[in-house]
């Protein structure tokens, strides 16, 4: 074993990502087999860390969760936690809005990872552009938040129209959610980035999870020149 890593022969365990980026490991767990994802999860456990896992199938849960070790999953975003020592807390909130409510999976797994972070999350689901009057009754509450997340499929307005309401930085999910012409998240995609409000940062398709990355890192910036 290296004093960084630990070599389980099919994958090395970044035991220093902690110390070297604030945040606990998180394991990618869509294309790793029943048998490599219990074997990851026992080795975290042993050494008392505090693991994420996305893209957990509810089928591939169901496989390690009789193993004994202190697992909590959340089917809606297949994410699972095992639990370790105490992690850091954040100051500040971050909203995860979402335009639909199919755009709750990727949202769940952004309120997941985020509050795994350590922060805390407020949710304002089905606030989307087609019937706006729902952002604006929300609207106050959002802007509280210290950061927003965004997160639409179709065309993918809410973005744009969030951050021409908010102060604080607005990062925008696209999703794969919406008929043929979205081309599967492209489409949203393309209107993110192309959006004429400022204060936009976008992350790929799908990827809630990196979003609540980027939300926490902020948070964690904001609250080190606070201090």
């Amino acid at each position: 074993m290296d004093s960084l890593y630990a070599d389980l022969g099919f994958a090395k365990l970044d035991l220093n990502r902690p110390q070297r980026t604030g945040a606990p490991e998180t394991i990618y767990c869509a294309g790793k087999t029943p048998e490599q994802l219990l074997k990851i999860l026992q080795s975290f456990h042993e050494k008392d860390c505090s693991v994420l896992g996305t893209r957990c199938s509810a089928e591939k849960f169901e496989a390690v969760s009789h193993a004994g070790l202190p697992l909590r999953y959340n089917e809606i975003s297949e994410t699972l936690v095992l639990e370790g020592k105490k992690r850091f807390e954040l100051k500040g909130r971050i909203a995860v809005c979402t335009g639909g409510t199919a755009d709750v999976p990727v949202a769940e797994e952004a309120a997941q990872t985020a509050e795994f972070f350590g922060a805390k999350v407020d949710r304002h689901f089905d606030v989307g552009v087609a019937g706006i009057h729902r952002l604006f009754s929300k609207l106050e509450e959002i802007r509280k938040a210290d950061v927003v997340i965004a997160i639409a499929g179709m065309e993918g307005a809410l973005a744009g129209v969030v951050a021409g309401l908010v102060e604080a930085p607005v990062i925008a999910v696209p999703t794969s959610v919406g008929y043929g012409a979205s081309f599967s998240g492209l489409a949203p995609l393309l209107t993110m980035l192309n959006s004429c409000a400022e204060g936009i940062s976008v992350v790929n398709i799908d990827n809630g999870f990196g979003a609540a990355v980027q939300a926490c890192r902020i948070l964690k910036i904001r609250e080190r020149h606070h201090d």
